[in-house]
């Protein structure tokens, strides 16, 4: 949003510094181009986060995936999203890159996992190789203002994120005599 933002800012610039230098006038050539493209694109990310930013909730897929018996279950992540989304929520699905060897023996990644769980590749995030997904999840969160659905209490990210992490209380979840239960 910001690069776009900045993008939009000197195009303007641009089109204004053209307009009142003759000399520059063959530089309307790009900069009007580029300041319709960014304001469309500012636009419509205005508009989805209109719609959208006040139910998003991110799963943190590799904690989610052992809360039944601490085995885990790829079932166990899609009967949370269901949850979630029988609630009225838009789930997103972020896992760490070994998710898919947990599962099955072998890397997954994001439009398998969405598969299994019966919602689109951009719902579903595979951290890299290497990187945790912790900071993926708290920042995403931070980006469009979402719950987070985690039994990690994130310590090690506590400083980095402590806005997000006191803003909104993690949504906590487990299962009760076989039943799913959620903190929502």
């Amino acid at each position: 949003m910001r690069s776009v933002f900045a993008i939009f800012s000197l195009s303007s610039c641009g089109v204004i510094a053209a307009a009142l230098k003759s000399g520059l006038s063959d530089w309307l050539l790009l900069a009007v181009p580029c300041a319709i493209a960014s304001a469309l694109l500012l636009f419509k990310s205005w508009w989805q986060g209109a719609k959208v930013a006040s139910n998003w909730v991110v799963i943190d897929g590799s904690n989610v995936l052992h809360w039944n018996d601490g085995i885990p279950k790829i079932e166990t992540v899609r009967e949370v999203v269901s949850a979630l989304a029988k609630a009225g929520l838009t789930p997103g699905v972020v896992f760490d890159a070994n998710a898919g060897y947990k599962i099955s023996g072998r890397y997954m990644h994001d439009a398998a996992l969405g598969s299994l769980l019966g919602l689109s590749k951009d719902r579903v995030m595979v951290a890299p190789k290497g990187v945790p997904a912790d900071p993926v999840i708290l920042q995403l969160a931070r980006d469009y203002g979402a719950m987070v659905v985690t039994n990690d209490r994130f310590r090690d990210w506590a400083d980095d994120y402590a806005d997000v992490l006191k803003s909104k209380e993690p949504v906590r979840g487990g299962y009760k005599n076989g039943e799913l239960w959620l903190s929502i």
